[in-house]
């Protein structure tokens, strides 16, 4: 009896750890604690071609900063600017929290650039570097998946650089991008 009794405690006590244990596939991100956010312009790509590509990162629901590097393909094409890095902050106000860090926002940015400038009446085409620092505006769409359309525009005062920089510079296009 004592034997058939341990066998019975032995084998419940088996069959407790034989249970199924179900492992939880690890949820998707929501898109409100995504906060990384990639982005290419559409105008200049296509009119240029000039490529510029910006990172967005997601401080809070107002606050964002991130940088945009721009690279001119086609050094022939009378557009000042061959290459350029500019670091922003932005600040949001939006009508609604539904994503945020979109709607209409303002920009505050520095850039640092590269590039030529010709003189027609001389024939003479000069390099220069510049820095220069300046304001934006825009709007940013972005829907539940992540994809992100945002409208900017944005004039700046260059800041050294000489004769051959120009006065003033201007940041905008419209952009398409992901928010991961």
């Amino acid at each position: 009896m004592k034997k058939i009794l341990l066998i019975l405690c032995l084998s419940s006590s088996l069959a407790g750890f034989c249970q199924e244990t179900i492992v939880e596939k690890p949820k998707e991100k929501s898109i409100f604690d995504r906060q990384h956010e990639l982005k290419a312009g559409g105008i200049k790509l296509l009119s240029g071609p000039i490529f510029e590509a910006t990172y967005e990162y997601i401080h809070s629901k107002n606050f964002t900063y991130g940088s945009s590097i721009l690279v001119n393909l086609d050094k022939k094409i009378d557009y000042p600017e061959d290459f350029s890095i500019t670091p922003f902050a932005r600040f949001y106000f939006q009508e609604t929290r539904e994503y945020g860090a979109s709607g209409f926002f303002v920009e505050g940015f520095g850039k640092i650039l590269t590039g030529k400038n010709s003189y027609d009446s001389y024939a003479i085409e000069e390099k220069f570097t510049a820095g220069a620092l300046g304001l934006s505006l825009g709007k940013k769409w972005i829907n539940s998946s992540g994809f992100i359309f945002e409208l900017l525009f944005g004039v700046g005062r260059t800041i050294g650089g000489g004769m051959s920089t120009p006065e003033a510079v201007f940041r905008g296009d419209l952009n398409i991008g992901y928010r991961f």
